[in-house]
């Protein structure tokens, strides 16, 4: 669904990636992790035509992203979760999640199967995005990017600074994705949360992919994992 070739991109004259491949299949969630400051989402920012690359290819469905708008991209079916939430706080979560939505007969994600997900969001829905906490706004991000009704879903950093029991709901949440054939990349930090979640880890150091593999594999060897992910 997603294959990210040979990737070059920066700010300036600071190159970040250098080089950087993935992919990711259909129905499959695939990880990119490493250190902060590795390049992470400087991809995500890459593949979205936020950060455009200087080099290499990116195709979604077999289409070249190469001089897409941003818009013209989400268009095509990808979903991002961005680092740091990004909802818009003047809004509703009602008017959050209906914003960017995409309707018709084949739309998957609706407004009731949305809060049937996260039943907080409707209980809160006339509320002011502005006053749910940092973990409920999250389930909003969340929300928001699964009424765009993607093929593909990007989540940054989606449980970063939130309390373990609304981790485990965003957890919850994903492995019910996965069940219903939803294709992730996810970038996270907790390796234990996304041992039964993940189907391939990316290692990034330096803006290269430096290693790919199952859970399995990096959880048997730890001398990789405390090269590039010092743990």
């Amino acid at each position: 669904m997603l294959s990210v070739r040979d990737i070059n991109a920066g700010y300036g004259q600071a190159r970040v990636l250098f080089g950087l491949s993935f992919e990711a299949r259909t129905g499959e969630v695939v990880s990119l992790i490493g250190r902060n400051g590795m390049g992470k989402t400087t991809t995500v920012r890459a593949i979205m035509g936020l950060n455009r690359p200087s080099e290499g290819e990116i195709a979604f469905g077999g289409k070249p992203l190469a001089g897409l708008a941003p818009n013209a991209i989400a268009r095509l079916g990808i979903g991002l979760v961005p680092e740091g939430r990004r909802i818009f706080p003047s809004l509703t979560v009602e008017e959050n999640l209906i914003a960017t939505a995409r309707s018709g007969s084949n739309a998957r994600w609706t407004l009731p199967r949305v809060v049937t997900l996260f039943p907080r969001l409707g209980e809160r829905r006339r509320q002011s995005a502005r006053t749910l906490s940092g973990g409920e706004q999250q389930m909003l991000a969340i929300g928001r990017a699964l009424m765009t009704n993607p093929h593909m879903l990007i989540l940054d950093e989606a449980t970063e600074g939130l309390a373990p029991l609304i981790r485990a709901e965003i957890w919850r949440c994903l492995h019910a994705l996965k069940e219903a054939g939803q294709t992730i990349v996810v970038i996270d930090k907790n390796l234990a949360e996304m041992a039964s979640l993940v189907d391939r880890h990316h290692v990034i150091e330096k803006g290269r992919v430096v290693w790919t593999g199952t859970p399995a594999e990096l959880e048997g060897d730890p001398d990789l994992a405390h090269r590039y992910l010092g743990l």
